[in-house]
């Protein structure tokens, strides 16, 4: 038997667990496959956002300030564009056909083929393309208030990060090894941490408030392990509505954290052995590019690339088991599940998730009235 040269997941991030939770053939598609997907504006605009919210904190204090800011949105776009040139097709005039077709994926309509983008080229993009100077620059103007709204929730005159797109990696007792990038670290003299994550898209209603405080748990869980500390505060800064949401962790949140990624990857390694990758069908089913490959759809996955394993008898009869720890997008459902994400991608970004697609907070985050989080030198 010819022996498969596809490696099996061997860590797990916040984007690629959300992925799972929300669809397990996603997962698959993503992580195993590794099949392209057509790049998209709102992606596109959050990295672009973060780049720049990064960038602001290289100058001194007393000029971070919002024209300097707005102006770096070209620069880091222009960056982007260098080492992506297939991005300039996002803008290219569209003929009505396209406009449509669009239109069709912004309201979320499952009936139109997230996946032909993809199939068409093998970058979802036929290739460089001359952007339509209007439509980039009503682009740009949107990443450009993005940025100003930023100024008004917090004051970086005032802040002074400890960390930037940070890079934490740790592995668990357990030997899962966890991975993920930190928008910004922020740690008061008092030595309390506070970690910060920037959203592009607006704050979420309250039935998806486990998206993104899950998230925030996540890396709160891996500086815990990595540094001893539990961060003392996590935030997210939605740039979308303008929101500042706030949560703060303790020990027994972590843990808990930590059983349900224990649980969510048992249920990864099953699938990767078995190939029993289920698809789950939702809302967010209009924004995905594999709906011409996927079973709900009418779609054919392509061939497993991985060998599998066969279940010896008694495992067979463990497996059958009525407990489903890593069903799709959920509430909580005790320390042992897996708690659903009900989170998009988009940030992309490796994260696609900065397009406001389900991103949220949670029951006990609060938008703090009147606060402005980065002025305080000590976290409160």
């Amino acid at each position: 038997m010819e022996r498969s040269t596809t490696a099996r997941p061997d860590s797990l991030s916040p984007s690629r667990a959300a992925d799972f939770m929300q669809c397990p053939l996603l997962y698959r598609f993503r992580v195993i496959d590794k099949l392209p997907e057509a790049p998209n504006a709102a992606a596109t605009r959050g990295t672009v956002v973060h780049a720049v919210l990064e960038r602001v904190f290289d100058v001194p204090a007393a000029e971070r300030s919002v024209p300097r800011a707005r102006a770096l949105v070209v620069r880091e776009w222009e960056r982007l564009l260098a080492r992506r040139p297939e991005l300039a097709g996002l803008f290219a005039a569209e003929t009505a056909e396209a406009a449509e077709a669009s239109a069709g994926r912004q309201d979320g309509d499952p009936a139109e083929g997230a996946g032909g983008a993809a199939e068409a080229d093998g970058s979802g993009a036929a290739g460089p393309v001359a952007p339509d100077p209007a439509r980039l620059a009503e682009w740009l103007a949107g990443a450009e208030e993005l940025v100003e709204r930023w100024f008004s929730l917090e004051d970086p005159t005032r802040l002074e990060p400890a960390e930037r797109e940070l890079f934490v990696e740790t592995r668990l007792e357990s030997g899962l090894r966890l991975r993920g990038v930190i928008d910004r670290v922020d740690i008061a003299p008092t030595g309390e941490v506070r970690v910060v994550d920037y959203k592009t898209g607006k704050a979420p209603g309250p039935q998806f408030a486990g998206g993104a405080l899950f998230q925030m748990k996540f890396y709160a869980l891996v500086l815990w392990r990595l540094r001893g500390v539990v961060p003392r505060r996590l935030q997210l800064v939605y740039l979308g509505s303008g929101e500042v949401l706030t949560y703060d962790p303790d020990e027994s949140d972590l843990l808990g954290v930590e059983r349900k990624l224990l649980a969510l990857w048992e249920a990864i390694r099953r699938a990767t052995e078995s190939g029993d990758w289920r698809p789950s069908r939702s809302r967010l089913c209009g924004w995905c590019d594999h709906q011409a490959r996927c079973p709900e759809f009418g779609g054919t996955p392509p061939p497993y690339p991985l060998v599998v394993q066969p279940e010896l008898p008694l495992q067979a009869r463990a497996s059958a088991a009525p407990e489903r720890a890593e069903g799709p997008a959920g509430g909580e459902a005790g320390d042992g599940a897996v708690d659903g994400t009900g989170d998009g991608t988009g940030d992309g970004t490796g994260d696609g998730t900065e397009d406001g697609t389900g991103d949220g907070g949670e029951p006990g985050a609060a938008v703090r009235a009147g606060e402005r989080p980065g002025e305080a030198p000590a976290l409160r």
